[in-house]
């Protein structure tokens, strides 16, 4: 999701040297103190020595510490550690960028809104106000915001503030009058102006419209962009993360990304994927970069959001029987975009959440490599999100060799209203981890922040409890799609490490690999599920760095 954020915000060997891992002459690091889990086999092993930034040693504490006069030891204290995590869905730029506008997350209606935008604009008093975060499901007021709400509280200057998914946005009256936008405005190509019975603009935006407006809001400055990627990185350490796959990335992006790993400050590997309007680059030349960032492909859109209403469904929403939702993008634009990747073997991840969406998705893969589908296993394409697949669509994953790209979280968060979205038929390819496994897919873990938290700790608990954090399930969550905990961290671990083609380099702990390792204050393999979400990353290793250490 996150879709407003793309415009604004074989092994190596061990004494080999991998650019952004610790220097060499360093001194070793050995880790112990409680249980290791190496992602290769059930049982935890006792210690492991990190040296040039690689794993020397895994196995015993004795063999840890033999020959390792000057290492220095870290006690875990307790805590389990376990292969680096990896966000295999994550808008960075958009999680720093959370702190420099009006955060909305968590707001319980309209009036919370309204005084979270009364108390914001006094100290910023100058300007457009942009906000993100909101969503509606769950307000007393059962509906969504309007721009008479907004204008009620900042009338005077434009204000444009985005739900969590990134696919819809309420504008003021101000923001409309901006943007050009009266009663008689046709909606864009992907996109919807809301309207009242009486035809009136009620200020409700979806998907490629909201840029009718944000196109008109001054651009966040380098300045800004360096600062909330940077925030992102040292936030997502501080969580645990070692490494994310980056979405909707710009090219300023991209290479902020490369200045930091030169300049030593960004705490984790990135595997990027551009926007296409910046996907020039990687088209071009094919993927490109080396050691701690690498641009990987692009990332496209199919459709929008389920929660607005944007996801393309096969059949009309349950809840509103005029629309079946919209394709962002046409598909003959996708196939184009395909073709030009696979000749320079660039990766493509897609964006699709409803059945429909995904279903075209699928078409459009197969049919690029109708000549030779062994090219396309080989190619390891992606559909992000795959949140609501037609049962009978759910084996070609697995049989084309397409990777799901899904975020526990957002079952957690949707199923509040999906059932009414989607009515009770459909559930039964609704965020369908365990089907998808069974049937032979490859599915990788990420988190879609700043959609969702973007802890690995909550993505973890939802895969394998599908509850919310309140420990509530409703009787259409479909609690056999859970996934075992082993399969879990596989999601976090090994399963991003091949999306990103760099399973020969981690995903594992095991000799000659990257020193890539996430501590957490509890076993995520026996602990109660209550007690997952609720601790806290203890011990963050990146390339045999240490990035963050809270024990």
């Amino acid at each position: 999701m996150a879709r407003l954020s793309r415009r604004g915000f074989a092994q190596a060997s061990l004494g080999a040297l991998i650019a952004g891992c610790a220097p060499r002459g360093a001194p070793d690091l050995i880790v112990h103190g409680g249980p290791i889990y190496t992602g290769l086999a059930e049982m935890p092993v006792e210690a492991l020595r990190i040296r040039d930034g690689v794993f020397a040693v895994v196995g015993s504490l004795a063999d840890a510490r033999a020959n390792a006069r000057g290492a220095r030891e870290i006690d875990l204290g307790g805590a389990a550690a376990f292969p680096g995590f990896t966000d295999g869905h994550v808008h960075l730029a958009g999680v720093g960028a959370a702190s420099l506008t009006l955060d909305l997350v968590g707001v319980a209606s309209i009036a919370e809104m309204q005084a979270r935008l009364r108390d914001y604009s006094p100290a910023h008093a100058e300007g457009p106000i942009y906000g993100r975060g909101w969503i509606e499901t769950h307000w007393p007021e059962r509906r969504f915001p309007n721009r008479a709400d907004l204008d009620a509280v900042v009338g005077d200057r434009p204000v444009l503030l985005e739900r969590i998914d990134g696919h819809a946005a309420i504008a003021n009256s101000a923001a409309l009058q901006l943007a050009g936008i009266d009663n008689a405005t046709p909606n864009p190509a992907g996109g919807a102006i809301e309207r009242d019975a009486s035809g009136a603009a009620t200020g409700m935006l979806i998907d490629n419209a909201v840029a009718l407006v944000q196109s008109r809001f001054p651009a966040p400055t380098p300045a800004m962009v360096r600062e909330a990627l940077l925030q992102g990185a040292r936030l997502y350490a501080s969580r645990g993360w070692t490494g994310v796959h980056n979405m909707s990335t710009s090219l300023a992006e991209a290479e902020l990304f490369q200045q930091f790993a030169a300049n030593g400050e960004l705490p984790l590997s990135a595997d990027i994927y551009l926007t296409p309007e910046d996907a020039a680059s990687v088209l071009e030349r094919g993927p490109y970069g080396e050691g701690a960032v690498k641009v990987r492909g692009v990332k496209l859109y199919m459709d929008g959001a389920l929660g607005s209403r944007g996801a393309a469904l096969l059949a009309p929403y349950s809840d509103a029987r005029n629309s079946s939702g919209l394709l962002v993008t046409p598909v003959e634009e996708i196939a184009a975009m395909i073709g030009r990747a696979r000749a320079k073997n660039v990766q493509i991840a897609t964006h699709a959440i409803g059945d429909r969406g995904n279903r075209l998705v699928l078409d459009a893969y197969r049919d690029a490599f109708a000549d030779d589908p062994q090219a396309l296993r080989a190619a390891r394409f992606r559909i992000e999100h795959a949140q609501v697949v037609a049962p009978e669509d759910i084996p070609r994953f697995g049989a084309q060799g397409i990777i799901a790209s899904m975020q526990p979280s957002h079952a957690i968060s949707d199923l509040h209203f999906a059932p009414a979205r989607l009515g009770r038929a459909r559930l039964a390819g609704a965020y369908a981890w365990r089907s998808l496994l069974d049937s032979g897919a490859t599915i990788v873990g990420g988190s879609d922040a700043p959609v969702e938290k973007g802890d690995p700790l909550i993505e973890f608990y939802a895969a394998t409890h599908r509850h919310d954090l309140s420990g509530f399930a409703g009787p259409d969550w479909r609690l056999e799609q859970t996934i075992t905990r082993a399969e879990a961290l596989r999601l976090f671990t090994a399963a991003p490490a091949f999306a990103s083609f760099s399973e020969g380099e981690r995903g594992t702990i095991e000799v000659g690999m990257r020193a890539n390792v996430s501590a957490f204050s509890v076993d995520l393999m026996t602990a109660e599920p209550a007690a997952i979400p609720t601790a806290k990353a203890v011990l963050t290793i990146s390339n045999g760095d240490i990035t963050h250490d809270g024990r």
